[in-house]
């Protein structure tokens, strides 16, 4: 056997990244995560009826004798303050609003029962709503419905030290149960930047995908069952804990991205991976787009089963991360940034391969300069600079949001085809996103090549019609050109549900407006989302 030899590390890998006393600015938080940035004297965000052609459908509205049962069944859990009803009426990107008079807060399955029942009987409008995180407005009422909060359902039922099975109530924060089954060497196969608000529920409703989705995939793979109350109040108990239940249909995917129109998640079970003993994280400078999608399947080649992120961002993201938020680039100005994340069980062979992989990324021109971080405190200031680009773009006006899936070599186009063809109308273009989504299984990192996940954001100093028509239905138009999806990780909610078309054929789309039927005939559980308004 040849020694093994010590490894050449050039200079620039040698620098750590910049400590929290330097130009990084404050910690991440969780409200720091949410962005939320609101000040004194802030605009109030237009009613969404008035925004947007939508028309009230024949719910009933709620009566004081409705407010009287509600108080019987969760006692002290009703809300009808005004003032405390401002914000969940509003989406976190505060373009959306409704006018909801109510707010229930049911600590337990039974309660929310209990509401859904009196509600399908007086035929009243209800609003899930966790921890109002969402981008496409699904979380937060058109109207007057009903907000249904599960942010008292936030138990933690039970863990399996050894299978890593979590069963938690749908209201858990996922920041929470991090922190919770981390300190029983597992980890969430999910991990988003608003982490720090959003709940469990929430996620599973959107199918959330997130910054470990190259690693652990989707929700439809980790969440082995789910309790879900239907509209009727029916309580469907899907509760199993097997990996491995091959008996007929499988409802809970049912529930998983229907944004709470086919019923209401009140609990879930969710393998968690063992928590990994070894994590680096590389951030690098590339000169072009091609050249970040051949550092990335460098990666795949050379990291195989350690890799566990790949993000990119372009330089304008870098910018406004600077400008709004004070974080500070730590490696040279370049056309695009790749943060890498490497996860294993021995920290030796996984820092000489990562070693190795920088070594020749550096010297084929793939990457101009770089840095790596190991402690978890640097690991989590490189990762602020992708997980808080959101808020630097809240923070830049108002946002024009798209989460496309593009073929991987067409992923960049759009926002090159976007700034010309918006020019001074907008403040900026930017695109970020991960690269790899695909098929993947629990114990490699083999992805099936092809798609990618591009947040397409356009900023401007308010909302405007004209640019509005200049983005849409264009931006949709080009993605279905390209055999993409219109809707990445962020669902479709409110905004996207016309344009469903764009992805879904008419049987789909068909047979989706069925299922709504069946499970929720009245139609009172989020209306107005996920599913193409009808005339």
């Amino acid at each position: 056997m040849l020694p093994r030899r010590p490894l050449a590390w050039p200079a620039w890998l040698l620098r750590g990244a910049p400590g929290a006393a330097g130009s990084w600015g404050r910690p991440v938080g969780p409200l720091a995560r949410r962005g939320c940035c609101s000040a004194p004297g802030t605009p109030e965000v237009p009613l969404t009826r008035e925004r947007y052609p939508v028309r009230r459908l024949p719910f009933s509205t709620v009566s004081k004798q409705d407010l009287a049962a509600f108080e019987r069944i969760v006692p002290g859990g009703v809300v009808t303050d005004p003032e405390a009803l401002q914000a969940p009426n509003v989406d976190w990107l505060r373009t959306l609003r409704g006018c909801s008079k109510v707010l229930l807060r049911p600590r337990t399955s039974e309660e929310v029962s209990h509401i859904l029942r009196h509600c399908h009987e007086r035929n009243l409008a209800v609003n899930p709503q966790g921890g109002n995180t969402g981008m496409v407005g699904g979380s937060v009422p058109v109207f007057d419905e009903i907000i249904l909060s599960t942010a008292r359902m936030n138990r933690v039922l039970s863990f399996h030290s050894v299978s890593g099975i979590l069963v938690c109530q749908a209201g858990c924060v996922l920041e929470e149960l991090s922190r919770y089954v981390e300190e029983r060497d597992f980890i969430m196969p999910l991990d988003l930047g608003a982490k720090g608000s959003c709940h469990i529920g929430g996620n599973v409703a959107t199918n959330a995908g997130g910054l470990r989705f190259l690693r652990y995939g989707s929700l439809h793979g980790t969440v082995l069952g789910l309790e879900v109350v239907l509209a009727d109040g029916t309580v469907l108990d899907c509760l199993t804990s097997l990996r491995k239940d091959n008996t007929g249909y499988d409802l809970k995917q049912l529930f998983i991205g229907s944004e709470g129109t086919l019923g209401i998640i009140t609990t879930v079970s969710i393998l968690c991976p063992p928590k990994p003993r070894a994590v680096n994280v590389a951030f690098l400078g590339c000169p072009g787009f091609a050249e970040v999608l051949q550092t990335f399947s460098t990666c795949k080649g050379m990291l195989g089963e350690i890799l566990s992120a790949f993000e990119f961002m372009d330089a304008v993201c870098m910018q406004l991360v600077g400008r709004h938020l004070h974080l500070a680039s730590p490696v040279q100005e370049s056309p695009f940034y790749v943060l890498i994340e490497t996860s294993g069980s021995n920290a030796g062979h996984d820092a000489e391969k990562l070693g190795h992989f920088l070594e020749h990324a550096l010297g084929s021109g793939l990457v101009t300069d770089g840095t790596m971080a190991t402690d978890q405190r640097k690991v989590k200031m490189l990762w602020a600079l992708r997980e808080r680009i959101t808020e630097a773009l809240s923070r830049d006006g108002y946002v024009y949001k798209y989460d496309l899936s593009l073929p991987v070599e067409r992923l960049y186009d759009i926002v090159t085809d976007l700034r010309a063809r918006l020019g001074p109308h907008a403040k900026h273009v930017v695109g970020y996103g991960h690269l790899g989504a695909g098929d993947t299984d629990w114990k490699t990192v083999w992805t099936l090549p092809g798609d990618g996940n591009l947040h397409l954001n356009v900023t401007a100093e308010a909302f405007s019609p004209s640019l509005l028509a200049a983005l849409e239905p264009h931006v949709y138009e080009w993605t279905a050109g390209q055999q993409g999806s219109v809707s990445a990780e962020h669902g479709v909610g409110f905004r996207k549900r016309d344009v469903l078309g764009y992805s879904k054929p008419p049987g789909a789309l068909q047979l989706m407006q069925q299922l709504k039927a069946l499970l929720d005939p009245k139609g009172i559980l989020n209306p107005y989302k996920t599913l193409p308004s009808q005339a």
